[in-house]
């Protein structure tokens, strides 16, 4: 048995060769060999690597092979993110539940539809005897997405047909995984605080007749108790991140791993690992880290000459955390307008207004949105078009609901498993044949040396 010390150094020993064995490939080599880095083109536009009808991204179009901005639009099966947002509103309704039921069946539910689905959502959200205390609460994690990916492969033991890929047995795991997500996520948080930050354990019992929204803040704090006007908030915030076509990381990977005829929890907890990377779902947290940075230097944060020259430091990786990026803005996909980063911030603009301690923080944040893209074309000398993307306002939001920072991004997951489920149906369903893209292999021809010779 090794001792620490020894385990130590031997560990640190490894770690050196392995240093110099994994050295990034120079650039010019991906040109050289027509590598699509990231798999985008050189124009910025994605790499065509499959179809679906379940969501549309539309940020610019090509004409005439040439790349043009346009007007952000999100689409769930055809539908403007901004009308069923709307009309939800309009109608002082809850729309999660809609927008989950739309992206999996394709068309929207009628009144007694939409109830029933919603009360089956209601009704599955217990998680099965024994799970809270032997899957969460005996392993609690600092990190909640962590937990919940942990959470989905262990409903794998729970489940009497956890393997057959049928479109009827796909869609039962994905309905429980809906509506079981935000309890797996709200417990872990609650262990997390009790077992990590020596906080109060509360445990509430998920309620069959609340919506989403109104479950999750009835379950994440401590007294039960939130506003309609919290809970409507909540419900845009999980509305808009439902679904964001094919191509992004986490859908992406879904559709990869689920290509292999895997089980429905390895696919979802492999998308749950996607997202909790900061370069995806955890970039509003990174957000929010930039902002407290950038609030911590600037004296004046209505001095937008003084935001500007900060903003420059930290494109110029002189400030912050050294990466060059301002996050929160600039898009894959979306040029002009971010539909998604439009309704958020008229949610903070009205959520602001009933609480003016926090107006000039937002005031900074939409300094940032408006000074980065003529700073970006100073420092990079790059005038390429870019808007704030949700990330920019989604963090505020849910500070100003009082929601931890440790789980925005599992809220994201909350939402986004919607859209992974609809496209691991597709995948399972509609295409049939396992992803697997090529790689081109750097290595030479070595002969075997001998140990003794080596």
């Amino acid at each position: 048995m090794l001792k620490d010390e020894e385990r130590e150094r031997l560990q640190e020993r490894f770690q050196k060769v392995a240093a110099g064995v994994y050295q990034p490939f120079p650039k010019e080599l991906f040109k050289q060999f027509s590598v699509k880095r990231g798999l985008r083109n050189e124009d910025g536009t994605g790499v065509m690597a499959g179809l679906t009808s379940v969501g549309a991204v539309i940020g610019y179009y090509i004409d005439d092979g040439e790349k043009l901005p346009t007007e952000g639009h999100l689409r769930y099966r055809g539908y403007d993110i901004t009308d069923l947002v709307r009309n939800c509103e309009e109608e002082k309704r809850f729309g999660f539940e809609e927008v989950a039921y739309l992206l999996l069946f394709g068309h929207l539910p009628d009144s007694k539809v939409l109830s029933d689905f919603s009360r089956l959502i209601g009704n599955l959200r217990a998680l099965p005897d024994g799970f809270a205390e032997d899957m969460i609460l005996k392993a609690p994690s600092k990190n909640i997405m962590n937990k919940m990916a942990r959470s989905v492969l262990a409903a794998y033991s729970y489940d009497p047909n956890p393997d057959e890929i049928t479109t009827g047995n796909i869609l039962r795991q994905s309905i429980e995984l809906i509506a079981r997500l935000p309890v797996m996520a709200a417990y872990g948080y609650q262990a997390k605080s009790h077992y990590h930050d020596g906080n109060s354990l509360y445990l509430h019992t998920p309620q069959p007749n609340l919506s989403t929204a109104e479950n999750l803040l009835y379950m994440l704090r401590p007294d039960n108790k939130y506003t309609r006007e919290e809970a409507e908030m909540l419900d845009v915030l999980l509305m808009i991140h439902a679904e964001h076509g094919g191509g992004n990381n986490s859908a992406f990977t879904t559709r990869v791993v689920s290509s292999s005829d895997t089980d429905t929890y390895s696919a979802i907890a492999a998308a749950i690992g996607s997202l909790k990377g900061p370069k995806h779902g955890g970039a509003n947290a990174k957000v929010m880290g930039m902002v407290e940075d950038i609030k911590s230097h600037v004296k004046d944060w209505d001095d937008e000459d003084e935001v500007k020259a900060y903003l420059a430091k930290i494109l110029r990786k002189e400030a912050f955390d050294g990466s060059g990026l301002i996050y929160g803005m600039g898009h894959a996909i979306y040029t002009y307008s971010d539909p998604r980063c439009i309704l958020l911030k008229e949610k903070a603009e009205g959520l602001v207004k009933k609480n003016p301690d926090f107006e000039k923080e937002f005031r900074l944040y939409c300094n940032i949105e408006k000074l980065t893209p003529g700073v970006f074309a100073e420092v990079k000398n790059n005038s390429k078009v870019m808007c704030a993307n949700v990330d920019m306002y989604s963090g505020f939001v849910y500070k100003m609901l009082g929601i931890p920072q440790e789980m925005y991004t599992p809220l994201f997951a909350i939402s986004r498993i919607v859209g992974w489920c609809a496209h691991r149906i597709e995948e399972v369903i509609g295409c049939g044949r396992i992803i697997r893209p090529a790689y081109k292999s750097m290595l030479h021809s070595n002969e075997y040396v001998k140990i003794e010779n080596r």
